[in-house]
Formats: C-alpha cells, structure tokens, sequence
C-alpha cells in the first residue's frame, strides 16, 4: 500500500468512528468534500495542515501526522525557507463558525489585516491559530507566528519583534541592523514579493503591532488583543464574546462526558469561557474522586468559583489580573468600585457617583474599560460585567464611601423621578451631600424611562443598603413607579426590606409610612387579608405618633380592602372620613383620590348616577395637577359608573379617553381595563364583534385583571 493509501485508510477510519460524513467533515476542515474523498482512496496527497484539522477534530494527535507522505523533493525556486510556526490547533474546539468564517474572508480580502479582540479566556489565540492553519497552504512562503507578550510586564518591543521575524526568516544574526528604523526596513525588504501569513498574538496596543504590518499586499496578518484596538485603522475587527449555551455545553460535554442539563449548567458557572471549562475539565481529570456532581457543586458558589478555576498552571483569576495590569491608576481604581454596584448593568451617572467623577472623566474611563473587555456595554449608555470578572473586581475593594455615594445619589435621582411621575404628593424631607450628579425629568416619559432602565438596580441596592435610613427612602421613591407598571414583587420586597430598615434606624413615621404603601402592594394584588393586617399596623402606629395625616390615609387605603370585600357601607364611612379631613387641611390630591373610591363604593351600592358626578369633579382637580394616571382612573370609574347606569353610549366615550391617555402614561393595567369596559358597553348593546375585539386587546395588553379589584373584569364574566 502506497503512502497515500495509508493516510487515506486512517482518515477513513477515524471519520467513520467519530460517525462523520465527508460533507460534514469538510465543512469543519475547510476542505473540499471532493479533495478528501481523493485523499481516502490515495488519488490525491495529503498534507501536514490536513493532518492537524483533523487529528483536532477526531481528539487523535499525531495519528494522521505520521502518516503524511514524505515530500516529493520537487525542487523550490526560491532559496529561502518556508517557515511554519503556528503553534498546536486546539483539540475540541467548538462553535466560533460565523467568526471563522468572517477571520477567513477578512485574510482573503486584498490587504486583510484581521484583529481578534475579545477578554481573557475567550479563545481568541485559538480562533487565530485555527483559521490560520486552514489558510496556511494559500501562502506560497508559510507562515510567522510571534506571541507579543502584551500583557505582560515586558512586552516585546516593535525592535525585538523585527529581531525575531527576521531570524526566523533566516537573516543571519551579523546583518540584522541595531536601529530600530533600520530593522524595520529590512523586515519590510524581507517580505517583499512574498506571501506570508503572520499571527501576532497577545498584541498589548496598537503601537505595538503597527511597525509589523508588512506593506507587501500579498501578505496578510491575524492579531490577537485583549484590547479592541480601535486606532488600527487598516484593520477589520472580529469581537469575541463567550461562547453560545450550545457550543458551550458541548464543549463540557466533550471534555468531561458530562449529560446535557450538567453540561449546559456547567457551561453557564464558568461564564461560557473556553478557558473557564478547560480548566474546568482538567481539574476533573486531576482528582478520580470527583464526578460530574461533584465538579457542579464546586462551581456552584460564587464566592469561591474563581479558586476553583485553577488547575495549577492556568488560572481565570491570572487571565483577568493580566488584563487590570495594563490599566492605569484611575482606570483601575473605578473598574473596582463598579463592582459594588449591586445591579446587573449601570449608566455613566451611577459611575460618577461610585468615583466621585465629573461625566467626561467617567465616560473616559468606561469606553476604555469597555474596549480593554473588562465592562461590557449591553446597549448604548450601559455598562455591565461578565460575571467572573465581576466576582474578580470586587474581590478586594474597600468601598463603604463608594457604596454610601451610590445610595444618596440613587434616591436623590429617584426622589426627581418620582415628583415628575406623580405630582405633588406627601414625600418626607430627605438631605443629600452636594457633588452628587444631576439627573433632570423634564416630564413623565423621561421619569418612566429612567425607572424602567432602573428598576432592578434601585431593588437590589435597596437591599445591599440593609439596615440605613436609605432603604425605606428608596422603597418610598419607588412605590410610584411600582402602582403604575404593577410591579408586585419587587414592590413587596422593597418595602420588607424598608420596614426592617425603618425600625432598625429607630425611625416610627417611616415604619408607619413603608407598612401602609406594602398595604397598597397587597390590595392591588388581590391579597386583602394580608393588605388589611398592614393598614391595622400602620393605623396604629400612626396614632401612637399623633400623625393625623397618616391616620387618614390608612383609613381610606383600609376602606378599599373592605370595599373588594363586599363591606361597602364601612368602606363609604372611612373614605368620606378621610376625605372630610384632606378637605379640611386642604390636600386635593388625596382628597380626590379619596373622592374617587366614595364613587366606586357608590356605583356598588347601586348609586352610579351619584357616583358618576362624584367622578367628574375629581377629573378637574386631576387635570389641574397634572396627575395622568389619576385622570386615566377616573376616566375608566366614570365609565364604570355609567355602564352600571345603563349610559352605554357614555360608558364608551369615557372608556376610549381612558384607553388613549393610558398608553400615554404608560399604565397597561388601566389601559387593559378601558377595552374590557369598551368590551363590555358592546356586548351590552348587542354588538358582539367588537366585544369580542375589545375583550381580545384587554388579554393581550395586561391579562388576568383580578374580578375581585376591577370592577369591569366581574362583568366582563358575565357576558360569558
């Protein structure tokens, strides 16, 4: 059997046990289905480039490389070598197609310069490494590989560079020129005429790599950074994130056997880092004791996953410290006190107030976070972190001033937000350092934008600020926000959170105050028994301070826990109490809001011709204030009262106000609320079509509206 035949044998063999067509095997290698078929039955020759794909692919290395037929001895035109230094392909490797594929048509384009930017542990050295091995045969003159170090504390110099290139390319020692221009030029003279595929991995800055792009155009050149280089003008860029769910899972499933729902939370622990589930699988390999569970369960605790991450000869923990080093002072100082933000992503303005920053200096030093991979930046104007590099930031961060400054200017920017969401409500009197940043509403949309982008962060810095004066100021804020996007859940935490604060600190208004608002939370949820229990605490409370206002508003908040309840006529004597007190110190906002509910109690106790003009004073006062949502309500109780009135033409008119000016303000619930009560006006008058329609656009905009607490979703039922 021929040398050919013999390598064509094993290939055959090895592809059929790893249960691969050829058309799937080319598509991994890069080769033709035809060209392979040729080298299985020895009709064409194999070569050593082949050989290292597929041994990657198979998990074989060296059984194909020995069997490459010796060269034919064809004579070479040229005097020179023909280097290849690319170091070893990576076995196993998995997913990265698409960004193969752009690396491959980047180096195929006329002066193609390829830079791979991505954060420590993402692949890129093996990315670069591979495609490189794939193009190698189109370059008549081989291949250059040089690491340039650029993390470390010498990286090598554009000179030393030149000094090695130009070895490799066998310049004798005694004619490379000490000058650094000189060597330059002759490297330059070198390559001219020839066609060489350079890799230049670990690349620290762009100063380093420009003087070693060669200015031959049949040269091309793949860079590896853990900086994006943005200053490599000639360059085209491939960003490497992690690996997707898939190709990371398959990757732990490959290296460790490991079954699917094991992988994929494997896979998800170490980040989706190649690096992270290598090391991963090597320290399962290192200790027969473990299995698969075992491994889980090491990797399961944050606090201690970056330890677990080390096999001894890499580390996660190092990878990321090599990227902080080629930080400056300011930069690093701020990447860790970004990690005691306790939000999944933040803005520059929480920035500045973690740095004590002035806006330009902190968005200096996030872009450059962002471009040396150590923030990520999930929209325009929001930073986050990987969430190992998270863990590895705040690892030694002593931040209790940063963190302090982050609370005072979160519920001063909350504290803003609120007066332009809801208008001129009761709100205690709250002191804030000066040099905070200012965040200005200039009317409710800007207000509900900030609180949506927000929300979740102010939720989990209310509970990192724990047992301070801070936490129930921040639940107060947010309480607003909250009523209107129905926001239950964090709603009641929040407010948990707060009460405990609130004793803690020794402060009974505000323990009163965040008891009534949780008590809000719950009847709007539908949870009365457990909303009554709040509103008999906060009652209390308040009395046993003298506060008269809060005396009044827990009673008219009890008034509506009894009015879903079916008690009406007790519901009716809390509210018109509380309202005769708004009236008499003279707060309209409560007042109407109060008023309000005395119209819904009405409309229940079969008075909706009464309740109806009740409503219509309320809109005035609403509409003077400017308070949208309450408008939208009262809109959507005048359409109640009128459709319990039998006025289904005015019942209609009011539901579509209402139904407009709620997508407005941006309260689905009440908007979902306006078309069942159109829903229910047709139906009404026997036009089941758009009944129908409207009940359809209620369940797409806010589904399941309570029957218990919305009065429209009950005769909604009765239509079926």
């Amino acid at each position: 059997m021929t040398a050919r035949a013999t390598f064509g044998a094993e290939l055959r063999r090895l592809r059929t046990s790893a249960g691969l067509s050829l058309a799937e095997l080319a598509g991994r290698v890069h080769y033709s289905k035809g060209y392979l078929s040729k080298v299985e039955t020895g009709l064409a020759a194999p070569n050593s480039t082949l050989a290292a794909l597929c041994e990657a692919e198979f998990g074989t290395p060296g059984a194909l490389a020995a069997l490459v037929p010796a060269e034919t001895g064809k004579r070479r035109t040229r005097p020179d070598v023909r280097p290849s230094g690319l170091p070893p392909v990576t076995a196993d490797f998995t997913g990265r197609d698409a960004e193969s594929q752009t690396v491959r048509e980047i180096l195929e384009s006329d002066g193609g310069v390829c830079v791979i930017s991505g954060m420590g542990g993402a692949g890129k050295t093996a990315l670069a490494v591979r495609c490189a091995y794939r193009l190698e045969a189109s370059f008549a003159d081989g291949s250059l590989f040089l690491d340039l170090r650029g993390t470390s504390d010498e990286p090598v110099t554009p000179a030393d560079a030149h000094d090695r290139l130009l070895r490799i390319l066998e310049v004798p020692a005694d004619r490379i020129p000490a000058d650094p221009d000189d060597r330059a030029a002759l490297f330059r003279t070198c390559l001219r005429g020839r066609s060489f595929l350079l890799v230049l991995d670990n690349a620290g800055s762009t100063g380093q790599v420009r003087p070693l792009l060669p200015a031959e155009p049949k040269c091309r050149v793949v860079i590896t950074s853990r900086s994006r280089l943005p200053a490599l003008d000639e360059a085209e860029h491939v960003s490497l994130g992690v690996l997707p769910s898939a190709s990371a899972a398959a990757l732990v499933a490959a290296l460790t056997g490991a079954p699917p729902d094991a992988a994929l939370r494997i896979a998800d622990r170490c980040g989706r880092l190649p690096l992270a589930i290598r090391i991963a699988a090597a320290r399962l390999r290192a200790h027969p004791a473990w299995d698969v569970a075992e491994l889980e369960r090491r990797l399961a605790d944050e606090t201690r996953r970056l330890g677990e991450l080390d096999d001894g000869e890499r580390s996660l923990a190092a990878a990321f410290r090599l990227s902080v080093r080629q930080l400056e002072q300011p930069e690093a100082r701020l990447f860790g006190l970004l990690a005691l933000h306790p939000g999944v992503d933040f803005d520059v303005t929480a920035a500045q107030a973690l740095g004590s920053l002035d806006a330009v200096a902190a968005e200096r030093l996030l872009d450059r976070l962002h471009q040396a991979y150590l923030l990520t930046q999930p929209e325009l104007g929001r930073y986050g972190f990987h969430d190992l590099v998270r863990v590895f930031a705040a690892s030694d961060v002593p931040g209790e001033d940063a963190l302090r400054r982050l609370a005072d200017f979160s519920v001063a920017t909350a504290e803003r937000a609120d007066r332009a969401l809801s208008g001129p409500r009761y709100r205690p009197e709250v002191t804030y350092p000066p040099g905070l940043p200012d965040v200005e509403f200039p009317d409710q949309d800007s207000a509900i934008a900030w609180f949506r982008a927000e929300w979740p962060n102010l939720v989990a810095l209310c509970r990192r600020t724990g047992e301070s004066e801070r936490c129930w100021q921040l639940a107060f804020f947010l309480r607003g926000f909250f009523y209107l996007t129905k926001l239950w859940d964090p709603w009641i935490a929040t407010h948990r959170w707060a009460r405990a604060a609130a004793e803690a600190v020794g402060n009974r208004w505000a323990a009163a105050t965040t008891t009534a608002n949780l008590g809000i939370a719950y009847v709007d949820r539908g949870d009365l028994d457990e909303a009554s229990r709040c509103y008999r605490q906060a009652l209390r409370e308040y009395r046993e301070i003298g506060d008269r206002h809060g005396e009044a508003t827990a009673l008219a908040h009890a008034a509506w826990a009894e009015h879903y309840r079916g008690n009406h006529e007790q519901a009716l004597r809390d509210l018109r109490s509380a309202a005769d007190f708004y009236a008499l110190t003279g707060n309209r906002r409560s007042g109407a809001i109060t008023t309000r509910g005395v119209a819904l109690v009405l409309t229940a106790l079969g008075r909706p011709a009464e309740a109806a003009r009740l409503v219509e004073e309320t809109l005035a006062v609403f509409e003077e204030l400017g308070l949208e949502l309450d408008v939208v309500m009262g809109l959507n109780c005048l359409g109640w009262a009128r459709f319990r009135a039998g006025d289904h033409p005015g019942a209609e008119s009011a539901y579509r106000e209402a139904a407009t000016r709620a997508e407005t303000c941006g309260s689905t619930h009440e908007a979902a609320r306006a078309h069942l009560g159109l829903g229910n006006a047709a139906a009404a008058q026997g036009i089941a079509d758009e009944a129908a329609t409207q009940w359809e656009r209620a369940e797409a905009t806010h589904p399941d509206l309570d029957p218990v607490t919305v009065g429209e979703a009950a005769a909604r039922a009765e239509f079926r």
